[in-house]
């Protein structure tokens, strides 16, 4: 069994950082997906590949990868580069502003 280990980004749409902070080990898939032809549906018959198990550490997740015998690759997180304005945003809306507003 192959498996990855990585840290979650956070989702496009939301600026929060809820569910990054757990590293999550993921089965790669052992099958290929198929098409039902009557449905249309994708489906698989590899179960492993639904099995997503989270860890507070990268040591935790690697040791219960090691134990069970598990072949686990480790992606390194991206680190986030801090979006910090001098003023913060209240720069906005500031009265003596003098840039064009670019909203």
């Amino acid at each position: 069994m192959r498996a990855r280990i990585y840290r979650p980004a956070r989702t496009a749409t939301q600026s929060g950082t809820a569910k990054t902070r757990s590293w999550v080990l993921e089965f790669a898939p052992a099958a290929p997906r198929e098409v039902d032809p009557l449905m249309g549906w994708t489906s698989t018959t590899d179960t492993q590949s639904q099995v997503r198990l989270r860890f507070e550490t990268k040591e935790a997740a690697l040791a219960y990868a090691r134990e069970h015998g598990i072949e686990a690759e480790v992606i390194e997180p991206k680190k986030r580069r801090p979006n910090i304005r001098p003023r913060g945003y209240g720069e906005n809306f500031a009265p003596e502003r003098r840039s064009a507003w670019t909203h």
